[in-house]
């Protein structure tokens, strides 16, 4: 069974938490939420004032995404607002395995992510300190963005890796995902998807999350 993290950065931010009730509502496991600093990636979301207030509004565990420079220094104050999941870049960190221990030193799950032009192989040196690898299917950066086809065989790479070493984690894909397309990243070997316009920007939110848990679950069947 996959789980679902709708990304917050495609909902109404003049009304978020009603935003993360509707995402409860309609049966996800996860808010994504994409915390950018402008430096790492060229936009500029939320901070810990934010995961916090999303937080008190819903009861659905938060899967907040780092996309910062040194994220190290923030550790602390995004898991005390609230963060349940704390994923890193592993192309933004100067010492990315004291990141990921230090995620860990809080009871925060640790997540490591990967950008297009980065290599599977980039996660490594760090299997024993991850709890989740987190594929970019699209340049991190913008929501509305098309999905990369070539993140299929990225995911595939990260899955041998991860069944080669023996380590049973999940692989979740950010970007562009959709109905059209969740078979075949939960076919390589995905299993945490990510999606905003697809879930937040329909009439009906669990509806969507319904399709595309039946287009996932059908590559199982």
């Amino acid at each position: 069974m996959i789980k679902i993290s709708p990304s917050i950065l495609a909902a109404d931010f003049a009304n978020l938490g009603e935003s993360a009730r509707r995402a409860e509502q309609a049966g996800v496991d996860y808010l994504h939420m994409d915390v950018m600093d402008g430096h790492f990636v060229p936009n500029i979301t939320f901070g810990v004032d934010v995961i916090k207030a999303v937080r008190a509004a819903c009861n659905v565990p938060l899967d907040v995404h780092l996309m910062i420079t040194e994220p190290l220094r923030y550790v602390e104050g995004f898991v005390n607002a609230g963060a349940h999941i704390l994923t890193i870049h592993a192309e933004a960190c100067e010492d990315v395995a004291a990141t990921l221990r230090a995620i860990r030193a809080t009871g925060a799950k640790a997540a490591l992510s990967i950008k297009p032009a980065t290599p599977a192989e980039a996660i490594l040196p760090f299997l024993e300190l991850l709890d989740m690898v987190l594929v970019m299917s699209v340049e991190p950066g913008f929501t509305g963005q098309g999905f990369m086809p070539e993140s299929v065989a990225k995911i595939a790479a990260v899955k041998r890796i991860l069944d080669e070493a023996g380590v049973n984690i999940p692989i979740q894909v950010d970007g562009g995902i959709s109905s059209a397309n969740v078979g075949d990243v939960v076919e390589a070997g995905a299993s945490v998807i990510v999606a905003g316009a697809a879930l937040f920007r329909v009439d009906d939110m669990a509806a969507a999350v319904r399709e595309m848990r039946s287009k996932a679950d059908s590559q199982f069947s």
